[in-house]
C-alpha cells in the first residue's frame, strides 16, 4: 500500500463568475479537498470520492492544473 506522502495528487480548476473552485484528488485513496475561493475568502471542504470522479470533473468543465495555486490559496498567500 502506498504511503500518504508518496501519493501524487491531481488538481482540477473551474472558474465561475465571482468564484473559483480548485479540487485536489488523491487517486489512491479516493479522497480529496475542494477549495472554493470568492471575494469573501476561501472555504475548504473535504471530500470522499468514487471511481467516476474524473469523468464527473470533466463533464462539469474542470480542467487539470498544477498544485501551486491550490497550495498558495490554502496557505493564505493569495
Amino acid at each position: 500500500m502506498a504511503k500518504s506522502n508518496n501519493i501524487v495528487h491531481q488538481y482540477f480548476k473551474k472558474e465561475l463568475e465571482g468564484a473559483k473552485i480548485i479540487v485536489k484528488v488523491n487517486p489512491i485513496h479516493m479522497i480529496g479537498s475542494e477549495l472554493t475561493i470568492t471575494a469573501n475568502g476561501a472555504e475548504l471542504r473535504n471530500l470522499e470520492l468514487d471511481s467516476e470522479i474524473f469523468d464527473d470533473l470533466k463533464e462539469d468543465g474542470f480542467v487539470e492544473v498544477n498544485a501551486i495555486e491550490f497550495n498558495l490559496y490554502l496557505a493564505g498567500l493569495l
